[in-house]
C-alpha cells in the first residue's frame, strides 16, 4: 500500500491520540503473569500489541480483545509449552520481553517473528538470561531471531549491555519471579525513559527491587508474585510526535488531546525539542496546541528519545540554518537503520542532509514531492508523509501497511484536520 500527500498549507483541528504501544505490551505481559483476571482500559489495538496478545496466550493466558477493554486471565507465573513458536511479527518490544517471560518455564520455546524482525539483535539478552541459569541460543547463530529459550532462571548476578532498554526491561519484568534475587549490572544505558517505564508498572504492582541512580544496577527480590490490576493505558507520545511536528511545519492550529503531560513516556520530550527550535506549544487544561510558525536549527541530543528521530529529521529541513540530532546511534537497530534509511529517502526529495555515526546533520531545505520508500518502518512512512505535507508537488510513500503495527488510522486522523493525505491513488 501507498500514502499519497500533496503540500497541504493549511491544517486546523482536533486529533485525540489513541494508547501507548510500550505501555499496552506491558500491560498485556505482566496480566499474564499475573494471578487473577486484569482488565486494561483503552489500549492499542495494532499489529505490535496483538503480537503480544497473540505470543502470550501461546504461554497460557486467556485474553478477551472483543471490546474497547480488554481483560486478561492470568497465569500466576505457570506459563505453558506453547504449541509452535511465538511468532511476534514485528514487534520488537513484544520479542525481547516475551523472551524473558519464556525463560520462566522449564521447556523450550522458540520465538520468531518477520523478516524485518530476524534482524533485530538480541544476542545481549541472551548473553544476560544464559548467567541466571537459562538455555538462551539463536538458532542461526547469528545474535538474532529465531530464538530458543529454555528456563528455568534461577536469579543471581548478570550484566545486560543496554543499548536496547527492551533488553533491561525483559530482565526487570522477569527476574522478580525467579527463584532467588537477582542482581543486574548494565553498561551503555540507553532510552531511560523506556527502563522508567517499566519501573512504574513494577512499582504499581507492589515488586521490590532496589536501584542506583544511574540505572547501571539492580537488585531484584526473588519468589515474588504479580497481582491482577486494573488501569487504563495513557495516550501514546510517540504517535504525538507525528502531529506536533506536523503542526510545527505547517500553518497549523491544532489541538491534541488525550496526553498526559506527567507520564514517563519519553517522547513528551518532543515538546521541548520543538519550542528550542522556535515552535508555538500550549499545554492547555483540553490538551496541547500547537499553531505553526518558523522553526530554527538546534542542535538536539535524542539519546533517550530515538523513535522521535524520522519525525525531528523532517522539522530539521524545514528549520531555518542547520539542526544537527546527535547521540542516537541506537537508532539504527530499529525496524531499520532509520539514520541511514531517513538520509536517503529524505535526500531523494531535495534535502540538504548528512549522515553521521551517531545522527543527522539537516539544513534548511525546500523538499520536492517524488517516490520514496517507507522500508516497511512505520515511523519512517509517517515521517515522510509529513514530509510530504511541505514539498512541492506530491509524495508517494510506499510500503506504508507498515503504519498499522503501531497507529492504523494515523491517515484517517490527518485527513480530519485537513491533510491532504490519501492511501493509494496514481500520481498524476
Amino acid at each position: 500500500m501507498d500514502i499519497i500527500v500533496k503540500k497541504t498549507e493549511k491544517i486546523r483541528g482536533e486529533v485525540v491520540i489513541p494508547g501507548s504501544k510500550s505501555h499496552t505490551i506491558r500491560g498485556v505481559i505482566i496480566g499474564t503473569l499475573a494471578e487473577g483476571i486484569t482488565k486494561l482500559i483503552n489500549p492499542l489495538m495494532s499489529e505490535d500489541t496483538l503480537a503480544s496478545v497473540r505470543g502470550c496466550i501461546q504461554l497460557g493466558a486467556h485474553i478477551d480483545t472483543s471490546g474497547k477493554d480488554w481483560l486478561i486471565e492470568g497465569t500466576a507465573g505457570k506459563i505453558i509449552k506453547p504449541e509452535g513458536p511465538l511468532n511476534l511479527s514485528n514487534s520488537g518490544t513484544s520479542l525481547n520481553l516475551l523472551t524473558g517471560v519464556a525463560s520462566l518455564g522449564n521447556f523450550e520455546v522458540i520465538l520468531d517473528g518477520d523478516e524485518s524482525l530476524r534482524t533485530r539483535p538480541v544476542q545481549p539478552l541472551l548473553d544476560a538470561l544464559n548467567t541466571l541459569g537459562a538455555s538462551a541460543t539463536s538458532i542461526m547463530n547469528n545474535g538474532r531471531p529465531p530464538i530458543k529459550i529454555k528456563g528455568k532462571i534461577k536469579g543471581g548476578k548478570t550484566q545486560v549491555n543496554g543499548i536496547s532498554s527492551q533488553f533491561v526491561s525483559s530482565l526487570l519484568i522477569s527476574t522478580p519471579m525467579a527463584e532467588q534475587d537477582t542482581e543486574i549490572s548494565v553498561v551503555n544505558v540507553y532510552e531511560v525513559p523506556y527502563i522508567e517505564m517499566t519501573l512504574r508498572w513494577l512499582d504499581e504492582r507492589g515488586i521490590i527491587y532496589k536501584r542506583n541512580s544511574d540505572y547501571t544496577f539492580f537488585r531484584v527480590k526473588g519468589n515474588q508474585t504479580y497481582k491482577c490490576f486494573e488501569k487504563a493505558i495513557p495516550a501514546d507520545w510517540s504517535s504525538a510526535t507525528f502531529f506536533l511536528v506536523a503542526g510545527a511545519i505547517t500553518n497549523s492550529d491544532i489541538l491534541i488531546k488525550g496526553l498526559d503531560i506527567d507520564d514517563v513516556q519519553g517522547d513528551r520530550m518532543v515538546i521541548t525539542y520543538l519550542q528550542k527550535m522556535g515552535a508555538d506549544i500550549r499545554i492547555e487544561k483540553e490538551g496541547i496546541h500547537i499553531k505553526g510558525c518558523g522553526l530554527k536549527g538546534t542542535e538536539l541530543d535524542l539519546n533517550s528519545t530515538p523513535d522521535a528521530l524520522p519525525a525531528m529529521a523532517v522539522a530539521g529541513c524545514f528549520a531555518e540554518g542547520t539542526t544537527k540530532i546527535y547521540n542516537v546511534a541506537h537508532a539504527r537497530i530499529k525496524e531499520t537503520d532509520r539514520i541511514k534509511v531517513m538520509a536517503e529517502e529524505l535526500s531523494r526529495m531535495n534535502a540538504k542532509i548528512e549522515e553521521v555515526p551517531d545522527g543527522l546533520i539537516i539544513h534548511h531545505s525546500t523538499l520536492k514531492g517524488t517516490e520514496v520508500n517507507g522500508h516497511s518502518d512505520h515511523r519512517v512512512v509517517m515521517a515522510l508523509a509529513l514530509a510530504g505535507l511541505i514539498a512541492d508537488g506530491t509524495t508517494r510513500v510506499d510500503t506504508a501497511e507498515a503504519v498499522s503495527v503501531t497507529f492504523p488510522n494515523f491517515v484517517e486522523l490527518m485527513t480530519k484536520i485537513g491533510a491532504d493525505i490519501q492511501r493509494g491513488g496514481t500520481i498524476c
